[in-house]
């Protein structure tokens, strides 16, 4: 995030304006709709800021900025044509602290204006921090229609209600709920529809039943939510409506930072991640955390990388919640096969290559892999490993001496679906030590089989660490790929 966003109060306070143009008109017109008070310098009037002079919330002074005249004014906009006259007025502001905006120079700018979706009291901005306007406007049109204009209505209905609330309701927690019931169910949908009364009427009865039931403790949930690989845009619409209503969530390290970021951010966030042959927190001890949270009547986010049900032990996690009696929901996620896959351009299955896929994983408590070998190595079949990278070296010679071909091509998908993807791309006797010598690091898993030719056609994805320079291609990529033999 490179601004702070703020929504600011200007009500009968004063901004100034510098300009007489339609730049000036657009920013002296949205700080009235504001409730501000303001006065524009210029020497003339478009007429836009005419049409303006009849409120009485608004002054024209036809003469430059002085100093005394930046005292007071809370916020103060440079629009005029003249670039030089703007760079003037801007060190004006600075020097007296007001806070500044300098139309097309962002360089200059203390804030940035966004482009608005105003359903008052509702109001979304949406900025780029002065870097593309015209994608601010063009986000703002695509929200402009998915959400009704009625949803202002229903902002202003809660707010009727919050005083009263907060005397029946003493909860912080038990509150929140109750308005999220409010906001998820017949009142709000009532209000949309322009029935007002007869919101007010559901409004009172839930009001009332929860009072009378407010000596009990609300009983808590588990939400366990596969993350998926890496891309929060691989979340699923449940996922991150699940993410926003937690008050407390249990990560791990294959979580990164752009998904923590979409939960609730008042949300207690725990950190119970594991890394290869080191658990920060024991499996049992996660299981128990789930059920002692919940029986606090919290709601809980289990958040796992991937799906919870392929490797991911959200059996196990919910296992004990399920003898408890503790409700919970489980949202999948794109599991590190698919999703990895998918990102370096190669089809887990292919009527030309493989009209199967096996999932399995390399996580060993003793270092043998106890495959069912006879199944594992069919013709015309891709193999994916989950968690294969500490035992790379042992895993790939354990399927050779099983009798898979040395040559079968193999690609190593460490990070994938993140900014900092690589793929290494080789063979069964060649990729650990490929591995090695790149210092891959991972989270990485490995595709085994002749799916793995298609990435010199099929691969699209453009890492941001290469996003700079043309799309990497085989030729490009001969320092980690090599042909595969049959």
């Amino acid at each position: 995030m490179d601004q702070l966003p703020v929504f600011f109060n200007v009500a009968d306070r004063w901004v100034g304006v510098l300009g007489g143009g339609s730049a000036a008109s657009r920013k002296a017109e949205i700080a009235m709709r504001a409730g501000a008070r303001v006065k524009v310098f210029a020497a003339q009037l478009c007429e836009e800021l005419h049409e303006l002079k009849a409120n009485e919330r608004f002054s024209h002074l036809p003469r430059a900025p002085l100093v005394r005249d930046l005292e007071g004014c809370v916020l103060f906009y440079c629009a005029s044509e003249n670039v030089e006259e703007n760079r003037k007025v801007q060190a004006l502001a600075r020097a007296a602290r007001v806070p500044c905006n300098v139309v097309d120079m962002p360089e200059l700018c203390d804030f940035t204006m966004p482009s608005i979706v105003d359903r008052s009291p509702v109001v979304i901005a949406v900025s780029t921090a002065g870097t593309s306007p015209i994608l601010g406007r063009m986000i703002k049109a695509r929200l402009e229609t998915m959400l009704p204009a009625a949803y202002g209505q229903v902002a202003a209905f809660v707010g009727r209600y919050r005083k009263r609330v907060g005397s029946v309701l003493k909860d912080f927690r038990q509150r929140r709920y109750f308005w999220e019931r409010v906001l998820e169910g017949p009142v709000a949908d009532l209000v949309l529809a322009g029935h007002e009364a007869e919101a007010a009427a559901e409004f009172d009865a839930q009001l009332e039943a929860v009072a009378k039931g407010a000596e009990h403790q609300q009983k808590g949930e588990v939400y366990l939510v596969g993350a998926g690989p890496g891309d929060p845009d691989l979340l699923t619409f449940k996922a991150l409506r699940l993410m926003q209503r937690a008050d407390v969530v249990l990560y791990d390290r294959l979580i990164g930072d752009g998904i923590l970021n979409l939960v609730r951010r008042e949300a207690e966030r725990i950190y119970v991640g594991k890394l290869p042959e080191e658990h920060t927190v024991p499996q049992d001890e996660i299981s128990r955390m789930l059920l002692r949270l919940a029986q606090q009547g919290k709601r809980v986010l289990r958040l796992k990388g991937g799906d919870p049900f392929v490797f991911g032990r959200g059996g196990e996690e919910i296992e004990l919640l399920a003898e408890a009696g503790i409700p919970f929901q489980v949202v999948p996620g794109i599991t590190a096969a698919s999703g990895c896959a998918a990102y370096a351009g190669i089809p887990l299955t292919h009527r030309d290559h493989a009209q199967a896929c096996v999932f399995v994983t390399g996580h060993t408590k003793d270092g043998r892999h106890d495959f069912d070998w006879k199944t594992l190595l069919q013709p015309r079949q891709t193999v994916a490993v989950y968690m294969g990278l500490a035992h790379l070296a042992e895993l790939t010679r354990a399927f050779i001496d099983r009798g898979a071909a040395p040559s079968l091509p193999v690609a190593l998908v460490d990070n994938g679906t993140r900014p900092n993807q690589q793929v290494l791309i080789g063979t069964l006797d060649t990729v650990a030590e490929k591995a090695a010598k790149a210092g891959v690091k991972g989270p990485a898993i490995l595709i085994i089989g002749s799916v793995v030719r298609l990435r010199e056609k099929l691969d699209w994805y453009v890492p941001e660490q290469q996003a700079s320079g043309a799309k990497p291609t085989a030729a490009r990529n001969a320092a980690i790929t090599e042909p595969a033999a049959e």
